[in-house]
């Protein structure tokens, strides 16, 4: 399938990744984003988009988006609680409205859908196992994307993205908040991908991404979470944080956190290269934090 005649973008979700994105897409595409505030829409228009007023919240507000696009960027992330996604699911009773359907659409998920994983590495047929109610809503939405791509015959494809990361958006205030991280024998995997390829990413999927296709957008760093923040003292001129043991972590670190360090998996993004054939500009925290 040419994308020659697919003109017309709708990106639901758009913050910062979706913002790069659009730098790749246009002039090829008329691009429209769903928001709901009249502060973000002016925003919108100077970056080229059209906004398009609305909240998945309320299902009411987006009757505008049946039948207006050829393609869809859904990078909306779930409403807070819960285990199903109901903001996907209002998107696609919306779009099912339409006389004419989404022929792609490209679906932002997490790589959190693995669940702990013992630090092994990981591919797109691993089994997915979410721990979290977050990452089981972002499960809920892939299978709702899969199942409507089937049957509607939309090419879905969903990118599974680790820790976003960028110059402006690093997790600098949990160094100067002094906050631990683990001792070296205890410490968990992390993954990571610079907003700028993640945006490059979802470009190259619109254009190259498989029906009902799973990719890994992740870089390729091997590196443990504690390591990642010593990198970061580095780069930055701070105190590289103190390492505790896992029982010390229990008592020193928010709960929120301790989510994450009880996962460990190292995320492999071969099919990413050789499907989408994105050359990553960052390809590793190292590169990326320069």
């Amino acid at each position: 399938m040419r994308l020659d005649s697919m003109r017309r973008l709708l990106i639901i979700g758009c913050g910062d990744v979706g913002v790069r994105a659009v730098k790749h897409l246009l002039p090829a595409f008329h691009i429209y984003a769903l928001t709901h505030t009249p502060e973000r829409a002016k925003d919108l228009r100077r970056y080229g988009i059209t906004p398009i007023v609305g909240d998945l919240d309320r299902p009411e507000t987006l009757n505008k988006l049946a039948g207006l696009a050829n393609c869809v960027m859904h990078f909306a992330p779930p409403q807070g609680s819960g285990e199903v996604d109901q903001r996907t699911q209002r998107l696609l009773a919306a779009l099912d409205k339409g006389e004419m359907l989404p022929q792609r659409l490209v679906y932002i998920s997490t790589t959190g859908v693995y669940g702990h994983c013992e630090g092994n590495w990981v591919n797109e047929t691993h089994r997915t196992q979410p721990a979290t109610a977050r990452a089981k809503r972002r499960l809920s939405a892939e299978n709702q994307l899969r199942e409507w791509g089937i049957r509607r015959g939309v090419t879905v494809s969903i990118l599974r993205v680790p820790g976003i990361y960028a110059q402006d958006r690093l997790p600098l205030k949990r160094l100067h908040n002094g906050l631990p991280t683990l001792v070296a024998e205890e410490d968990s995997y992390t993954n990571h991908i610079h907003a700028e390829d993640l945006a490059r990413i979802a470009a190259a999927a619109l254009y190259r991404g498989r029906p009902n296709r799973v990719y890994n957008a992740s870089d390729d760093s091997d590196i443990k979470m504690g390591d990642w923040f010593d990198l970061l003292a580095t780069r930055h001129n701070l105190p590289k944080p103190r390492r505790v043991t896992r029982a010390e972590a229990q008592t020193q670190m928010p709960e929120n956190l301790l989510s994450f360090l009880n996962e460990s998996r190292r995320v492999s993004n071969q099919r990413l290269k050789q499907e989408l054939r994105v050359k990553l500009v960052y390809p590793d925290v190292d590169a990326g934090t320069r």
